[in-house]
């Protein structure tokens, strides 16, 4: 029986690069694809692919984000992030929210179709240059309690990423529901833990997390 992936990428040209790539190798099948972490979640959950293949970086809902989501609605499925992001923090992030694998978006054939084959064997895969990094990770790991110090709650990511979209806080309340002061109290949290200074820094901090791109 064929492998049955779905492509989540917000680029068209890339998903068309992937479906490409996989229907010429044996026994994997795409199935869907997806312009966003949201839409992903919604055909995993409807379609139930045995392999998503996802982006970090995608409007709507980040591949973070979506890949938390699908693995909490069905742990069978397996996620493999496909991302141009080698920094750590990505990672990890990806990898703490479940993802089976990692690829760099420069990947070979080979090794996209070795990481569909491992991950369905039940197998982690990373890239050369990924594995090196976590494991220079371990070697020289970050000062987790400063992190931990920075992590914002669900709502203050929310607002976080409506303010790097360029919503105002009026629009920000009416969207999320809740008062213009409200709002404002997030952003002051988010601030004083990312120890940010403007609007300006939050889509800074929001395009480097991959919670939004730039068009």
């Amino acid at each position: 029986m064929a492998t049955k992936v779905l492509i989540a990428d917000d680029h068209q040209l890339f998903r068309e690069g992937l479906v490409n790539l996989i229907t010429s190798a044996p026994d994997i099948e795409v199935i869907a694809e997806a312009k966003d972490g949201k839409e992903a979640t919604e055909k995993s959950q409807k379609l139930k692919p045995d392999v998503v293949l996802i982006d970090i970086g995608m409007p709507v809902m980040n591949g973070i984000e979506a890949t938390r989501i699908i693995k909490k609605d069905n742990p069978k499925i397996k996620v493999i992030a496909v991302s141009m992001h080698s920094d750590r923090q990505f990672v990890k992030g990806v990898l703490e929210a479940g993802a089976d694998g990692y690829l760099l978006k420069n990947c070979t054939y080979r090794q996209l179709i070795e990481a569909v084959q491992s991950v369905i064997s039940g197998k982690k895969y990373l890239s050369d240059d990924i594995t090196e990094m976590v494991i220079q990770g371990y070697l020289d790991p970050v000062d987790e309690n400063s992190e931990s110090q920075n992590e914002l709650s669900e709502r203050e990511m929310e607002v976080l990423k409506l303010y790097a979209e360029g919503k105002s806080t009026r629009e920000i309340g009416e969207k999320l529901f809740i008062s213009v002061k409200t709002v404002g109290t997030h952003k002051q949290h988010i601030f004083e833990k990312l120890d940010l200074k403007s609007n300006a820094d939050m889509v800074k901090y929001a395009i480097k997390e991959g919670l939004i791109q730039l068009q």
